[in-house]
């Protein structure tokens, strides 16, 4: 753990809890990264003789729409807190254009959208009792805010959304539902949003696949949704503990609705009935 007088002069807590956090883990997010590189042993790949039935969920482009989960700066840029633990996952998967390409083609279509971000108010920094994550979230800043009624300070904070999406999300017509707390949807609006715009079809992507795009997946399906899980505008820590993207992958594959890819995804959408 990083205490203060380790920190480097004119180096603030969460630029030091940053470059800690990659401390220990950057030889495995390398070495998962080399091993996915190479297509004859990519751990990512689809099973050659899949035994569960094919997916045969078809869109409607009234019912549907797009789900988004922590399109945020944290989680998905190089001045994140996260990114020596998931920039290489994010990067292998071209997460941060894939995203864009699903918001561009949602536009296009004109489908319901809606992002279901993650953020902590200093309120939250007094819970009694965390989960490893939670903890590791909290001492790292990670998803901060000055306080539920301000945004002083979110502007290209680590709790705000990524650049290139804002002429998505801030056109008015996106909803940004209240934030979720610790992965699952369970704690905002999202399903009664989704309810009132009468959509029963979620296209699910963001951030991140084991954690909160997963935890969103397994609610929307057991409120009744049917879910379609984007496989490549995701991607998950690398640690010693192990490889979430795979995780969730496996998950995905078991319990989504469909596992598709981003060019899979695009092309649904433009010929959704």
């Amino acid at each position: 753990m990083c205490e203060h007088h380790d920190e480097k002069p004119g180096m603030d807590r969460r630029q030091a809890l940053k470059a800690g956090l990659g401390v220990g883990v950057a030889a495995a997010a390398a070495a998962a990264g080399a091993h996915a590189a190479s297509a004859a042993e990519d751990p990512y790949a689809d099973p050659a003789s899949p035994a569960l039935p094919p997916s045969d969920m078809k869109l409607i482009g009234s019912r549907t729409a797009l789900v988004v989960t922590d399109p945020q700066i944290d989680f998905l840029s190089p001045k994140g807190v996260t990114w020596k633990v998931v920039g290489a996952s994010v990067e292998h998967h071209n997460t941060v254009e894939n995203i864009e390409r699903l918001f561009k083609a949602a536009k296009a279509r004109d489908l319901t959208v809606a992002v279901s971000p993650h953020y902590y108010y200093p309120t939250d920094k007094g819970w009694r009792f965390e989960g490893a994550l939670e903890k590791l979230m909290h001492k790292i800043g990670m998803f901060d805010r000055k306080g539920a009624l301000t945004t002083e300070g979110f502007e290209n904070s680590g709790a705000d959304f990524m650049p290139q999406y804002k002429p998505y999300i801030n056109d008015g017509k996106t909803i940004v539902t209240s934030p979720h707390k610790l992965y699952g949807n369970e704690s905002n609006d999202l399903v009664l949003q989704l309810r009132k715009q009468r959509v029963d079809q979620v296209i699910l992507a963001g951030m991140s696949a084991n954690l909160c795009t997963e935890s969103h997946m397994r609610e929307l399906l057991e409120q009744g949704f049917e879910v379609a899980v984007v496989k490549d505008a995701t991607a998950a820590a690398m640690l010693p503990e192990g490889d979430g993207y795979l995780a969730a992958l496996t998950n995905f594959r078991y319990m989504a609705n469909a596992v598709w890819s981003t060019e899979q995804a695009v092309e649904f959408i433009k010929n959704a009935a």
